[in-house]
């Protein structure tokens, strides 16, 4: 998340899908190479919080937008909520509203992201991405 030009994208990507990160909040441009053949999946809005006993459902945040578009082709979004899972040895769980997309084929798309919250967070970020064979 705090990658904010697209630098590291490719850093500790798992083998089977590629996951666009997501923003703390305003506004993000980023640039990245997607290699072919992988799915995508990234947040719109979400949050995480530790997981403390009796405490293990996720904050779910009050939407007022979200949307995300592919090439100006707007995108499904589903609601997702997880089961806990470590970071740096804490259990946390998220909540989110995410996309998923098919493999996209070779060559330039723009991807829109936009969301707020009744909190005050808001999201606007635009990923320009490259598919190519890796």
């Amino acid at each position: 998340m705090a990658d904010t030009t697209g630098a590291y994208a490719g850093r500790r990507q798992p083998g089977d899908v590629w996951f666009l990160a997501g923003s703390p909040g305003g506004r993000v441009v980023r640039r990245c190479a997607v290699p072919t053949g992988r799915p995508l999946f990234f947040p719109v809005l979400n949050t995480t919080r530790r997981a403390v006993p009796f405490l293990t459902k996720p904050w779910r945040l009050e939407a007022t937008r979200a949307s995300a578009a592919l090439n100006s082709s707007p995108l499904p979004l589903h609601e997702f909520t997880s089961k806990p899972f470590p970071v740096l040895g804490m259990p946390q769980v998220a909540w989110g509203l995410w996309c998923a997309l098919e493999p996209l084929p070779p060559g330039q798309f723009v991807l829109e992201i936009d969301a707020a919250a009744a909190n005050g967070l808001w999201i606007d970020t635009t990923y320009h991405l490259t598919v190519a064979a890796p």
